[in-house]
């Protein structure tokens, strides 16, 4: 029995919903969950920058039920381990995946250094971690700490977050394809601050949300 072997007899991999040994989610659990699927995919023109940029914006899953109860507890609720169920999940969807291997450098919304601490890890980093393309987390840095969005409107959010990263080792990234990954899309505002801080050095720019929500649109 090899090193990998051992470690799935010890530490079996296990559904993130129900527990059930086998997969990251189970038969079941996925078959639920599906049912939040919007597999939506919008081009967005926006100008940042002087530059008049066509962003895709990619949406896997309906900010709602099971799919917000989950996010919650990945975030607040010291659940990490969900990072492999939602990997799987965007992995196993062939259409999606197909076109987020076309991106050259995957880049996790940063936390702040000190929510990073508090929480222990950031949570779209260790799902970027499992899909398989490069990723990069040495360019985009979080420089404000602001307060939790969830209670702000669409006017808040975009005044708090302005300015709220920036950008080093341009050269990683320099003219390469780059898809920004968050958790979840709400107004806009964090996707279109990476966004425009990442143009400083690319216009190839597309954005992942594991999911999107609709009430407060």
């Amino acid at each position: 029995m090899n090193y990998f072997n051992v470690l799935n007899f010890i530490f079996p991999i296990k559904c993130g919903i129900c527990g059930k040994i086998g997969n990251p989610i189970c038969e079941k659990c996925e078959n639920n969950i599906n049912q939040l699927k919007i597999d939506l995919i919008e081009d967005e023109n926006i100008s940042v920058n002087c530059k008049n940029l066509k962003i895709q914006k990619i949406y896997v899953f309906r900010y709602d039920k099971k799919i917000r109860e989950l996010l919650i507890n990945y975030k607040f609720n010291d659940c990490s381990y969900l990072a492999d169920s939602f990997a799987y999940l965007i992995k196993k969807d062939k259409k999606i995946y197909g076109i987020l291997k076309s991106y050259d450098i995957i880049i996790p919304v940063p936390l702040h250094r000190k929510r990073f601490l508090e929480r222990g890890y950031n949570q779209t980093e260790l799902i970027a971690k499992k899909l398989e393309i490069p990723m990069e987390t040495k360019c985009l840095l979080k420089i404000k700490n602001i307060k939790p969005q969830s209670t702000k409107n669409a006017e808040e959010r975009k005044k708090d977050i302005k300015n709220t990263y920036i950008l080093q080792n341009k050269d990683k990234v320099k003219n390469r394809k780059i898809l920004i990954l968050d958790d979840i899309y709400t107004t806009g505002s964090t996707a279109n601050e990476c966004i425009k801080t990442l143009s400083e050095c690319t216009d190839k720019i597309g954005f992942l949300s594991i999911a999107r929500d609709y009430m407060k649109l």
